[in-house]
This record gives C-alpha cells, structure tokens and sequence, in this order.
C-alpha cells in the first residue's frame, strides 16, 4: 500500500485528540487521587462510573483495529452480513445484563477466576487464570497492538515499530491511572470513534456518488444496492462463495449465540467495567453499549462495501491489489487515504482511540487477573491495598513491554483479518460458555465436569477444524452441516462446529457431573443464585424491547 500524505492540519487535529484524551484522564486521576491506593478502586473504579461511562467504555474495548480493519475487509469480500456479529452482540448484551450481572454482583464477583473458584474450586480457577493471562497478553494484546500499528503506520506514513511504541505508551498512561481514567477516557474514544467513522462513512458514499453522477450520500448509498445487492444480504444461501465463514439462519440460533455470550459475559476484558457498579447502573451501562452496537454496521461494514464498489469501477487503482492479490483488509485504511485534508485527521483519531482504548482495557484486565487470582494466592496472601495497586501497575508495563516485542515475530498481519481472530477464538468458546452457564444454572455441575469442559471443549473444536482431512464429511451436505471449500472438500462451518462442540460439553459434564458427584452440591453452595434476582425495570424492559425490534426490523429488511 502507498503512504499516506498526512498534512500538517491532519497532524494538529490529531494532536489536539492526543492532548484532550491524556489532558482529560490526567485530570480523572488527580480529582480522584485519595482513593487511588484502594485495589478494587484502582482495577474496577467500584461505585464511581457512571451508566454512560459503563456502556462507552465497553464498546471502546470491543471496537478495535480488527473490527476497524478487519471487518472493514470482511464487508469488502462478502458485505453487509459480517454485521451479524455487531447485531447479534447488542442481543446478547441485553442477555447478559438481564442473566449475567445479577449473579456477578449478588456474588461480589470482581474476577472471572474467582467466580471459577467460588463455583468449582481453586484447580479450575488457577488453570483458567493462567489461560486467560497467557491468551490476552500473547494473542489479544499484540494482534491489537500490531494490526492497529500496521494501518495506522500505512495511513500516516511512518514505520510500524514507531507506531507501536506510540500506541503501547499512549496506552500505558491511560492504564496506569486506573479504571476510573480508562472509563471517562473511553467516553471521548468512543464518541471519537463514532463521529469520525461516520465521517468515514459519509465520505465513502459520498465519493461513491461522485463517480457516478453526483446526488450526495443518499446517492451513494442507493448506488451500492443497485451495483453490489449480493452484499446486502443478512442470511447467506449454501450457495453462497462465504457460506463457510456465515451459515445461513446458523449465525442466528448456533454458534454465533455462543461467541457472543462468551465474548460479552465470560470475558474479563469486557464485563469488568460493569463488575463495580450496582445492578441497575449496570444493567444500563450495558444497555446503552447494546445500542451502540447498532450504529457499528454502518461505521466499520458500509465503509467495506463502498471500497468494493469504488475498485470494480477501478477508482481505487492498485491500492487494494491486483487479480490474486487482492487484500480485503485494505479497504478501510485506502479509504482512509481518500479523504480530504483535515477531516483524515479525525478519521485517523478515531482509529487511534479505537486501538488505544481497546489496549488500555485489555491492559487493565491483565493486571487485574495477575494481581487478584495469581499474585495475591501464590505469592502474597497478606499484600496490602497500595501494593496490589503497585503490582497491578508494573504488571501492565510489563504486559505492554511483551505485546511490543513479541507481535512482530507473530507474523498476524499474514493471517488474514477479523474472520481468522473469530475462528480461533471459536476453538475455546464453547468450552468456557458451558462451564459458566452450567456453573450459573446447574447445581450439580461438578469441578472434574468444569476441567472437562476447558480441555474437551478445545480438542472437539481441533479435531472438528482438521476432520475434513482425515475423512469425505459429504454425508453432512443433505442437512447443512457440511460445505465444499474452494477446494472442493467438504467442512463444517466453524460457526456450526461451535454449535456442536458446546452441545457435547455440556452433555459430557452432565454425565460426569452424575457418574463422579463428589463435592458437586457442596461447592456450588459458594454461588448464590435466585430466580427473584433476575427481575428488572420497567425502564430497562423498554429499551430491550426497542433495540429488539430494531434487530427485527433490520434483518426483515434485508433478509
């Protein structure tokens, strides 16, 4: 990809965002100095976000380079149904607020760990703790560093190592501050990130438009479904070239439920910005991220579909690639490069606060985990306030440090962009998903059945991804569980292969649950849970029903 020519009024927009987003944390952090040493003040600002800081924050840590680049590049290659994950997200949400965070909260669950210990024991939680630290720090926290390095460096002009040293540290100094600092932090990166992906957006149709004559954005946009209908569909056909990679009315009621529950409800990373808050500022946090994921589709998928468009009709000239090697993974940031002076600038911001805020929150998560579940019952039982806060700090330079000098050896940005980070992470979702929600809902479960779940979870989802190798998997075509690939060998899509190994899980933990029952209602007495705790408000009821119909509405639409 060419460089970008970055202008001087594009370089002071941006360092005006810079200046703002550290002038305004610092600020954060010294008003609220006096309770920086209280551990559960600095790792979960408990009692101190507001429901907007909550519901912000939430999406800044989800909304990164692989959704800005990645899914930019998945709306280029098979269009508007890629927003399946952003509108099946805002449903689950509203699943996890109302099933989820009252059994956290009920509980004081402050870590994901701990809630594995309370349920099933210290074995479970230790070697889930481990897991999670090793998979944020080594896959999460560098392909967010390096991809985010990559496009911003291809956009600005400058070297990736450069860039990753920026991101890293820019993000250090959020973190170091705390959760309460990486909270108001994210309501400017996310409102940031909103304004300058519709700016993003707008351009793009518009320039669309100007291609072929005229008629502003509206234009535009009728353009790319007059030119390009195939990827205005929600719900792919089996015959259908992506079919592999969306299956059908599966991304609906399969595995794509399960990703999502996992990814919204089980991941520290994410439900910890609402771990410290009461049950109603919360439940509306997360229902005001669930609304903000509806405006994602237009932000990261349409700008895809307009790149399409504008290199069918050879506007984007070599940019994108040429013949074979075409990089959908291009789209957003050649884009990027088409917008005028000074608005490039906000556009730039936006993906720099998606980057950062997304590190800072990963950062942060990390540092909780090793300071609460690892440090404090290996170590140090008796640590003291000021010295978790200290250990939490120096874990997350050090984590940072690692991300900086491991992602360039990971070779991320050949392994394509958001459908590969999905399908990986696939192989342990419905592993984890089982073992929380059986732990939620099933007394019984056992700690043995929680240690199958991890590990059996994973080795199905193995042995499922290579199967096609080992044997012709064409009786699964008549019903739908098995595609040919452009190889024309026969898979299982991994959205289904989800579905599959998650309903095997949880079967296998109910039989050792039963066969091997020691210790199994005992230990689950460590978790309250209660039908009366999962009642809510009528202002709550409303607006889930909104965002529902909404989801209704669109896929009605574009079925």
């Amino acid at each position: 990809m060419q460089s970008s020519t970055f202008s001087s009024l594009d370089t002071f927009v941006f360092f005006v965002y810079f200046i703002i987003v550290a002038g305004y944390g610092f600020w954060v952090y010294k008003r609220k100095q006096r309770s920086a040493s209280a551990s559960h003040d600095y790792f979960l600002a408990e009692g101190s976000l507001t429901w907007w800081a909550i519901g912000a924050s939430m999406i800044a840590s989800n909304i990164s380079a692989e959704q800005f680049i990645g899914m930019s590049g998945s709306g280029f290659k098979m269009g508007m149904a890629i927003a399946v994950y952003e509108l099946m997200g805002a449903f689950t949400l509203i699943l996890v607020a109302v099933f989820f965070m009252p059994i956290y909260r009920r509980n004081r669950i402050y870590t994901m760990p701990q809630f594995l210990e309370q349920r099933y024991g210290s074995t479970v939680s230790t070697v889930m703790a481990l897991f999670w630290l090793s998979l944020y720090v080594i896959v999460n926290l560098t392909s967010i560093l390096y991809l985010g390095a990559l496009a911003i460096g291809a956009i600005a002009g400058i070297d990736v190592w450069t860039c990753m040293v920026f991101l890293a540290v820019f993000a250090v100094i959020i973190t170091l501050g705390g959760m309460k600092v990486i909270g108001y932090t994210d309501v400017i990166q996310v409102l940031c990130l909103v304004l300058g992906g519709l700016v993003t957006t707008w351009l793009a149709l518009d320039l669309v438009a100007q291609n072929n004559g005229g008629g502003g954005v509206m234009a535009g946009f009728n353009h790319l479904l007059g030119v390009a209908p195939d990827h205005f569909d929600m719900v792919l056909t089996r015959d259908n070239p992506n079919y592999l990679d969306l299956p059908g009315v599966s991304i609906l009621i399969g595995g794509m439920l399960i990703v999502n529950l996992n990814y919204w409800g089980c991941n520290q990373y994410i439900i910890q910005r609402a771990l410290g808050a009461d049950l109603h500022t919360a439940r509306k946090g997360i229902l005001f991220a669930a609304g903000l994921k509806l405006l994602m589709p237009v932000i990261v998928v349409l700008p895809g579909i307009a790149a399409f468009v504008l290199h069918q009709q050879g506007v984007l000239g070599a940019s994108m690639g040429v013949g074979a090697d075409v990089n959908p993974d291009r789209a957003y940031p050649v884009l990027l490069t088409l917008l005028p002076t000074g608005l490039k600038g906000i556009a730039f911001a936006a993906l720099t606060a998606a980057v950062v805020a997304s590190l800072a929150g990963k950062a942060n998560s990390i540092a909780t985990i090793y300071t609460f579940d690892i440090h404090k019952k290996a170590f140090n039982k008796g640590i003291s306030e000021q010295r978790m806060v200290w250990i939490g700090r120096v874990t997350v330079v050090v984590a940072m440090l690692l991300a900086v000098l491991i992602a360039p050896f990971m070779g991320i940005d050949k392994k394509g962009g958001f459908q590969y980070i999905q399908e990986y992470t696939g192989f342990v979702s419905p592993g984890i998903l089982a073992m929380f929600l059986m732990g939620f809902f099933w007394r019984p479960a056992t700690a043995s059945a929680a240690m199958f779940a991890t590990v059996g979870g994973f080795l199905g989802s193995i042995i499922l991804k290579f199967l096609p190798g080992l044997m012709d998997l064409s009786f699964l075509a008549p019903i739908g569980f098995a595609v040919p690939n452009s190889a024309g060998i026969y898979e299982i899509p991994f959205v289904d292969r989800m579905a599959i190994v998650f309903v095997a899980v949880v079967v296998g933990m109910v039989i050792i649950s039963k066969l091997w029952p020691k210790a199994g209602l005992e230990q689950s007495k460590g978790v309250e849970v209660e039908a009366s705790m999962f009642k809510v408000q009528p202002g709550f009821a409303f607006g889930a029903t909104v965002i529902c119909i909404a989801l209704i509405a669109i896929y009605s639409a574009w079925w």
